[in-house]
């Protein structure tokens, strides 16, 4: 069976959309959503309706800093990441804002892991920017009962990391369109990248397949109207950088 796994949506229902139907033109039947469905997007009502309805057939979602912010935010915005929270969290009813207070941190589906940030203290949302936060993902989901697999957003980039046992890390080449074999002998960690805002200086949607079968892992790179999803930004009267941050994949 095809997993798709979204990450990092922040709102951003033309790029969200466009990755569900790239998915399923590609024989995705199940969907996760790893976290910051709402945040710096001019469309969080869309983005969790339509988590909501993904939910409601069986998807697999998780919570992100994003979302945890959505529902309570600052009093006073000290960083980039504050600085929309208010205005998402005035745009989302208060049944949106259950629905996003009540997903897991974590949630394991047979010997994968799902986690926005990292396994290892995942409510403090650690970046997996080197390779001491891989290790340290690494070592907290080993001691997790059949967890052989990690995918995480958060970072906004598409990387891929294994190990095994005392071996040194190893980083792996990603490309999109080819996928890898995560062979069952090794944990794997893979930063799964955004839909919604890309930072790669790409502008194209960021997702991934994961074949639950044959355990292959294919990161995509889906072409959508990011300037539309910019000007929608704009004509929310919200902050004009994150506007051009789309239009340049920054």
């Amino acid at each position: 069976m095809k997993l798709a796994v979204l990450s990092d949506i922040h709102a951003n229902i033309q790029g969200m959309d466009a990755c569900l139907r790239h998915a399923r033109e590609r024989g995705a039947r199940q969907f996760a959503l790893l976290g910051d469905l709402v945040g710096y997007g001019a469309d969080p009502v869309a983005v969790v309706q339509r988590a909501q309805d993904l939910a409601s057939h069986g998807a697999l979602l998780i919570k992100g800093n994003h979302d945890d912010m959505a529902v309570n935010p600052p009093a006073v915005p000290r960083t980039l990441g504050d600085s929309t929270a208010g205005w998402t969290h005035a745009q989302l009813s208060a049944g949106h804002r259950r629905f996003l207070d009540a997903l897991p941190m974590t949630l394991q589906h047979g010997s994968l892991l799902l986690v926005h940030a990292s396994a290892d203290e995942p409510a403090s949302w650690p970046y997996i920017y080197d390779d001491d936060a891989a290790l340290d993902c690494f070592a907290a989901a080993a001691a997790m009962p059949n967890v052989r697999q990690v995918f995480v957003g958060h970072v906004h980039h598409q990387t891929l990391f294994s190990k095994v046992q005392r071996e040194a890390l190893q980083k792996h080449k990603v490309t999109a369109g080819e996928p890898v074999m995560l062979d069952p002998a090794r944990q794997w960690l893979a930063t799964i990248g955004s839909a919604g805002q890309p930072r790669d200086g790409n502008p194209h949607a960021m997702y991934a397949l994961y074949d639950t079968e044959s355990c292959a892992l294919d990161f995509q790179r889906v072409a959508y109207d990011h300037v539309h999803a910019a000007d929608a930004i704009r004509q929310a009267g919200l902050p004009i950088w994150l506007a051009h941050r789309l239009e340049v994949g920054r």
